[in-house]
């Protein structure tokens, strides 16, 4: 009984009692995690069939001697002595890295500056960013590299310019010290990926940040510095990254553009495209192997320093 000379109401104990609302049946839980995994049985198997085996087996072949028509024989480490002895393979590496260093920057200098001045408010944006992002969609086509070698072709579409001035230039891909120039402004002309996540932040930056700095007198470039670059530094960091593996991974434009060959004296023999040659013109699967095998390592530690490296100027909520 109450004060008030009611009856208190029975006070049920959810323990003892029926299930609350919230929480389901254990067996319920069971059928929706069978479900679960069913639905994703799929994919698994693809993992294991397409990614993981072929991995795995990749990383066996990187100790043989495998030339894809006898049984692959054990040879340890002699494949990884073997590439360190090879100048082709040294010339290789220097040419990605040369490549990775001339054309990243540029990618991102450029994308950054047409980020900024489509941010401006101009007319028919909407057309413009179409305009610009398309390139991004086709550079890593056979069609747009072989267009590219044919422009810089000895009677390409760039000499039959030269020559309206007087300049009888030679073939662009044909000349050592040219031809990876060519290679890298195919890969800057298709920046419109980079510069649309670069517009993307850029058009997030509250203008509230401009106004109190323009109060302080800050010109454009400082409020470049202090205010754009630290909000959008976190696709700064995304974008140097993935432009970076990119980069280390290029193949199909110093193929195409080269001929396969690799260029006049080796000048566009890049990581990727020796290690075509040496796994499926040469059938040196073993050696070819290693190859992959070392560039997924490099590949692996530069990605690490990189995200270690973050924490000093990336910067995310505490801007």
């Amino acid at each position: 009984m109450t004060a008030t000379g009611d009856v208190a109401a029975p006070v049920s104990d959810p323990i003892a009692g029926r299930t609350s609302p919230g929480r389901r049946p254990h067996r319920m839980q069971k059928i929706e995690h069978r479900a679960g995994f069913a639905f994703l049985t799929p994919w698994l198997i693809g993992m294991a069939a397409l990614t993981l085996g072929p991995m795995i087996y990749s990383l066996y072949l990187a100790f043989t001697d495998y030339n894809l028509l006898s049984s692959p024989q054990w040879v340890g480490l002699g494949n990884f002595r073997a590439m360190f002895a090879d100048d082709r393979f040294i010339s290789s590496v220097q040419v990605t890295l040369l490549y990775v260093v001339v054309s990243v920057p540029v990618v991102l200098i450029v994308s950054m500056l047409v980020a900024l001045l489509l941010n401006t408010g101009l007319r028919f944006i909407k057309a413009y960013r179409a305009l610009f992002y398309l390139p991004s969609l086709l550079a890593a086509s056979v069609a747009v590299a072989t267009l590219w070698r044919q422009i810089f072709g000895p009677s390409g579409l760039i000499n039959n310019l030269l020559s309206l001035v007087g300049i009888h230039a030679q073939s662009w891909i044909g000349n050592p010290s040219t031809a990876l120039g060519v290679i890298i402004s195919l890969n800057a002309w298709a920046f419109g990926a980079t510069m649309i996540i670069f517009l993307a932040g850029l058009r997030q930056v509250p203008s509230e940040l401009y106004e109190a700095a323009s109060v302080d007198g800050a010109g454009r470039l400082r409020k470049f510095v202090s205010i754009t670059v630290p909000w959008i530094s976190p696709l700064i960091f995304f974008n140097v990254l993935m432009d970076t593996v990119h980069a280390f991974q290029a193949f199909t434009s110093a193929y195409v553009v080269s001929g396969g060959s690799g260029g006049p004296s080796d000048s566009t023999l890049f990581y990727t495209l020796y290690l075509y040659q040496k796994g499926f013109t040469e059938l040196n699967m073993g050696y070819a192997s290693a190859m992959a095998w070392l560039l997924v390592i490099v590949l692996g530690v530069f990605t690490g320093l990189f995200f270690l490296s973050a924490r000093f100027w990336v910067h995310y909520g505490d801007r």
